[in-house]
């Protein structure tokens, strides 16, 4: 094998490792998430985590994470407006990645 393969099997691997960190990040940013609105919801302990899996799930309807927010926008009914939502989110996905670095 060539040296030039060898950087080409590097840079593969090293976008796959970045794409799996960032999904992980994106999962964890949306449970944390989750679990903040479930707070405002009053939900606590089973009922929060089953919350915050629901909040995971909706990010798979659609790219982006808009379809997060129009969930969680809708549940808590205007405790919390979309902007506040995605500045939350913007602030959570910080402590998702620190989180996921630390697990890594």
């Amino acid at each position: 094998m060539s040296s030039f393969d060898d950087r080409e099997n590097a840079f593969e691997n090293k976008y796959a490792h970045d794409e799996e960190m960032k999904f992980k990040a994106e999962a964890r940013c949306n449970k944390l998430l989750g679990l903040w609105a479930a707070e405002l919801l009053g939900l606590s302990g089973d009922e929060a985590a089953a919350y915050a899996k629901t909040v995971v799930i909706a990010d798979f309807e659609e790219a982006g994470h808009e379809d997060v927010v129009r969930k969680v926008a809708g549940d808590l009914e205007g405790k919390a407006s979309a902007d506040d939502i995605r500045a939350k989110r913007s602030e959570l996905m910080a402590v998702a990645k620190d989180q996921v670095m630390k697990e890594a």
